[in-house]
Order: C-alpha cells, then structure tokens, then sequence
C-alpha cells in the first residue's frame, strides 16, 4: 500500500516537471520521493526533487541530508564538505547524517575515521545492522578480519536473516584460518535458523573447500530440499561427483540443471566432458554437439569436439573445429599452439606460420616458438625470412640448435660463408647435436665433416 502512494507521489512529482507547474509537497512527501529516486538509482532525478524540495522548505534538514547522499554519489567531495561543515552543527544526532559523514571519510580512504562516526551513530540506537555491517566492511578495508568479525556477528544478532552479514562472517573466518570456529559458528546459526538457504550454501562451500565432497554433497542437498530452484546448487553438487570421479552422478545432476535453466550450453558442456572422462566419445560428442547447437559460439565445446575427433582420427574435422575455436578466442596461446600442431600434422604449413608467428609475439622466452616458427619457414622455402626470425631468436636465446637452422638456410641461398660461421658457432656450442641434425638438414651434411676436419688441422 506504502509502494502505491509512494508511486503517486512520484507521478505527481514528475508530471509537475513535464508540465513546468509548482505543486505543494510537504517534507515527508518529498522525502519519500527522493529516496524511491535514490534506491532506484536516478540521481538526476533525486537531485531535482531535492532542488525542489529546498525550494518549498530551505530550511530541511532531511531534505539538505538527502543533498549531501546525491553529492556523495556523484563523488563531488569538496561541496559535500562544505555542506557537512553546515548541517554538523545541527545534525550530530541524526543518524542519516552521520551514515553520510561516515561514507564521506570512507570514500576518501580514511575507514578509521568512518569507524569512530558510526560508533558515535550506534548510540543512537538506530539502523544497527547497517552500521555494524558498514563498520566491518571499514575494517574489511583495513586488513583486520578479526574486528570485521565481530561486528559481522552483531549485524546479524540484530537481523538474524541477514545474507550479507552472514556471508562475510565466513569470509572472515577463513581469512583468520578458523575453519574450526567457522563452522560450529555456522551449525549453531543451522540449529537456529535450518531453513536458511544462505547458511546451507555457506555449508557446502566450506566442505568443497576442504575438499570433503561428500559431506559438502550434504549441504547442498538439504538446500535443494528448501529450494530446488537453484540452478547454481546443482552445478555445485555435480563438481563435487566430478571431484569424487563418479561422473555418472555428476551427468544426472547436471541433466536435472537443464530442465530449470534458460541458457544450457555449458552445462551440455559439463556432461561432454563428464562422458568423456568416462571413455564414452559418441555421447561426449553428442553433449557437445548440443552445447553448440544452444550456443553457436561457444568455443570451449568446440575446441572439444577437435580433442575427441583427434582421439578417434578424423584429423579433418579435429582441423576444423580447432580453427573455429581459435577464431572465436584469438588471444588464447593453447589454441593458437594446438591450431598451428594440427596444420603442420595435415600438411598445410603456410597455413601454420601466423599461428607460429601469434606465439613468439606473444611468448617471445619460450624457446621452442622460435624453434618451431624458423622450422616452418625452412619447411616452406621461405629461408629469408627464416634468417630474420632466427636473427631476432637468438638475441633471446643463443643456442646451438638456432645456429644450425641459420647454418642451414645460409647453404640454401647459397652464402657458403655465413652457412660455414653459423655452423662452426653450433658446433661450438653443442657438437652432440650434429647428428640428428644432419638428419634433418642434409645440406649440412659434407660441411660439419669439413668444419670438423678444419679444426683437426688447427690442431695438428
């Protein structure tokens, strides 16, 4: 009924505006207009109600206290001091006013004086569960869990029910390492209040935490007792079967998530992966077939599909899956690792080099991107550009094995000079190595031999 008024008031107030008439509201009135403008979050519209409101009555108080909550808002500190300066005198026992003094100093990073202000409100003896959950949160901000704590626990002795206060109490206690603490504090709030949704959730993720599944298991199935509309209970439920290894369950718990969900991809990509744990790829591939068929785009079920249709050879679709996925999510390094294996594994080398080329822009200490980059290049023919990657490759890592792929693009564009020093430098570095390189660069060949011969000499 409050709501109702409420609303006509502020249809009122707003037809006014439109209007451009003058109506009379009283201080009440436009309180409560300012603050459903306020708690909806138009400050614009609060501040002309305000405006207006100082108009018809300059001399408010609550009015001037509303003003001062807008300035906050809009982060306009220096004349929120000035008007703070203005109503103090008047104001000290005004718990609105001392909420908005304290968020003043809180906004500007001074929680301790915060703190002092709403101690001074509590003895006014109003709004203290807010206070206290404001207090912890300034204490929160300085590194102290231990006084968060305690006035956590008093915000919620004055309101029981509260989810926020609740919450962060736990947070707390697991900041100060007291799981022992936290949860016989959270089985004595159980015994009291054991339809409470909040504190059976805070159960079971204080067990999944420790990593004792079943017991968290527990918790969340008496809270899907309460309600068993929460779609993110039963995704926390199957994570725990997935840790015990009992992927089947986890399948049944995330096929009764489905039926309460309006946007299912990833949890048709959860049982895909759950039947793939269980060596099932027929219906692994079906999960995530389905996964894309509610998301297109989803690129995570795509890039599984390319694992599984490796693992069962059909390399043609494993190809094309894992560039679609790339495509989708460029800046990820695996896929750009995993999409530059899979061209190189079909043939199609040139189409490899701008995923080479994504990694060692990206990963330029990784020593293999380099290695595998220049290879391609040689692979291709392209033993110029081949120079230039191995150039800049060794400025990060002077290794033998870099020094035999320049060695060997130098004898292919014919430079037997800078071929024979690169060569003598990877000979220098790790002769061990020659071998498997001649393998590899049979060009190189009858030059180590000449290198190895050359040195015997010197030494003779």
């Amino acid at each position: 009924m409050e709501e109702y008024f409420g609303n006509e008031l502020v249809k009122k107030f707003e037809e006014m505006m439109e209007n451009n008439h003058e109506f009379y509201f009283d201080t009440e009135e436009l309180e409560d207009i300012i603050v459903y403008y306020l708690e909806l979050g138009d400050f614009n519209y609060a501040d002309m109600a305000v405006n207006y409101g100082l108009k018809l009555h300059p001399n408010s108080l609550d009015i001037k206290i509303k003003r001062l909550e807008i300035l906050l808002e809009w982060e306009e500190y220096n004349t929120a001091k000035e008007l703070i300066d203005e109503l103090k005198g008047a104001s000290m026992e005004n718990t609105d006013f001392l909420v908005c003094y304290a968020k003043y100093y809180s906004n500007l990073g001074n929680p301790r004086k915060s703190i002092e202000i709403c101690k001074k409100a509590l003895t006014l003896e109003e709004e203290e569960n807010f206070l206290h959950n404001f207090i912890a949160d300034e204490y929160v901000n300085l590194g102290d869990p231990f006084n968060a704590l305690k006035h956590y626990r008093k915000a919620l002795k004055e309101d029981p029910t509260d989810e926020y206060s609740l919450e962060n109490a736990m947070v707390c206690f697991s900041d100060l390492n007291k799981s022992e603490e936290a949860i016989a504090f959270l089985n004595e709030y159980l015994d009291e209040f054991p339809y409470s949704e909040t504190a059976w959730f805070e159960y079971g993720q204080f067990y999944f935490n420790r990593k004792n599944y079943d017991e968290a298991i527990r918790g969340y199935d008496y809270l899907l007792a309460i309600n068993s509309n929460s779609v993110g209970v039963y995704a926390n439920k199957a994570a725990c079967y997935e840790a015990l290894g009992q992927y089947q369950k986890a399948i049944e718990t995330y096929e009764e998530m489905l039926e309460l969900e309006y946007t299912k991809a990833f949890t048709f990509y959860k049982i895909g992966l759950c039947n793939k744990a269980l060596k099932q790829p027929i219906l692994a591939l079906n999960a995530f077939q389905k996964s894309l068929r509610e998301d297109p785009q989803f690129y995570l079920a795509m890039m599984e599909q390319s694992y599984l249709y490796e693992e069962m050879g059909g390399m043609s679709e494993a190809l094309h899956f894992a560039k679609e996925a790339t495509q989708l999510n460029e800046n990820n390094l695996d896929y750009q690792k995993r999409l530059a294996f899979l061209f190189i594994d079909s043939g199609k080398f040139e189409e490899s080099l701008s995923c080479l080329k994504k990694l060692v822009d990206a990963e330029p200490s990784r020593f293999y991107n380099w290695y595998a980059y220049s290879e391609v290049l040689m692979l291709v023919g392209e033993y110029e550009d081949a120079v230039t990657v191995l150039n800049r490759a060794i400025k990060k890592h002077y290794r033998a094995e870099l020094f035999y792929q320049l060695s060997n693009c130098f004898y292919n564009l014919k430079d037997q000079d800078k071929g024979m020093e690169s060569l003598q430098k990877a000979l220098e570095l790790d002769p061990s190595l020659a071998k498997d390189m001649q393998k590899k660069y049979p060009f190189i060949k009858d030059e180590v031999k000449k290198v190895k011969a050359s040195k015997v000499k010197k030494k003779n």
